[in-house]
């Protein structure tokens, strides 16, 4: 009954002198990890017109974007104004997706507060890159850069490795390692939510990990398109936040962690949907801050008021 009426409907549309609207095809590219994970219940949904790809590689994202092979892409949000800078304008950024992913572990009680890591040495990763400018703006912020000690491991892995081994580690970690390390080891603990302690700091800014972008020629083509997808977009980051348990079942089949990973990871993710005004305020504000320490971490130059997406 349902095809016969569908069948009436798309009759009398072409008896009106009207056609049924195609739906936009959008290829969709995002980063295996936090950045994926609150879109996978809208993967699941295949709505008609979305294709969806995940990949391992950041400047795979990139290329795919620079090419226009992809139209819209997940991925880590000082590379979106990287990636707005190096097209000229290019891009737009619709939404922050994900805040922030790291946190200090440790294997005992010790560390309650920032004060705690005074005399202390951090194992991390990303010298270079936003988890040492995240962390160096907190500890500065807080007074205390110069009474910590961070080792610098060349991988994330390495500071889980560091954590197992060393009863007295601590270390600073992201999502899914996190996780990773307490599935192996269920002493480990997350002492310090290190967006937590950011907002603690300023109101200015927040920590920020992942935001969705597009490209500024098929937004401007397609308006319309782009609020459903962020209207879709939402109710996937709510499943992601409300069904946890079912929400890591499909990141599992998709193959972005292991599921069990994902179950405990879920909570910490701080999986999100940010758009309009609160969008620029706050990706605005995390952008300055990389910025001031590197201009490179952003392309150079801070983006104009045009790389943020107003929506409707």
């Amino acid at each position: 009954m349902k095809k016969l009426w569908g069948s009436i409907l798309i009759g009398l549309l072409i008896l009106s002198g009207c056609s049924p609207k195609e739906p936009v095809a959008i290829h969709i590219s995002a980063l295996k990890g936090p950045t994926a994970m609150g879109m996978v219940q809208m993967m699941a949904e295949n709505y008609e017109g979305y294709e969806f790809e995940i990949v391992a590689n950041v400047d795979e994202v990139v290329a795919k974007i620079g090419k226009g092979e992809v139209d819209m892409a997940a991925l880590p949000a000082n590379m979106a104004a990287v990636l707005y800078n190096n097209t000229d304008g290019g891009i737009k950024v619709l939404a922050v997706n994900t805040l922030g992913v790291l946190y200090i572990c440790e294997n005992g009680n010790d560390i309650q507060s920032l004060d705690d890591l005074k005399g202390k040495t951090i194992y991390a990763s990303g010298k270079g890159a936003t988890p040492e400018y995240g962390l160096n703006y907190i500890l500065t912020k807080a007074g205390i850069e110069d009474e910590v000690r961070i080792e610098w491991k060349s991988e994330h892995t390495e500071c889980v490795s560091a954590m197992l081994s060393d009863p007295n580690a601590i270390a600073m970690l992201p999502e899914p390692f996190v996780s990773s390390a307490q599935v192996q080891n269920e002493n480990i603990r997350v002492a310090l939510d290190l967006t937590a302690e950011w907002e603690k700091l300023t109101s200015e800014s927040t920590m920020i990990t992942g935001v969705i972008i597009a490209r500024k020629e098929f937004v401007e083509d397609n308006k319309a398109a782009v609020d459903e997808f962020l209207d879709r977009y939402k109710t996937s980051v709510d499943c992601a936040n409300n069904k946890v348990e079912e929400t890591a079942r499909l990141i599992g089949e998709y193959d972005i962690v292991a599921e069990a990973v994902a179950l405990k990871a879920l909570p910490q993710c701080n999986i999100t949907l940010i758009t309009g005004d609160e969008l620029k305020d706050k990706l605005s504000g995390y952008l300055t801050v990389l910025f001031d320490q590197n201009p490179k971490a952003v392309g150079g130059s801070l983006p104009d008021d045009d790389f943020y997406y107003e929506g409707k």
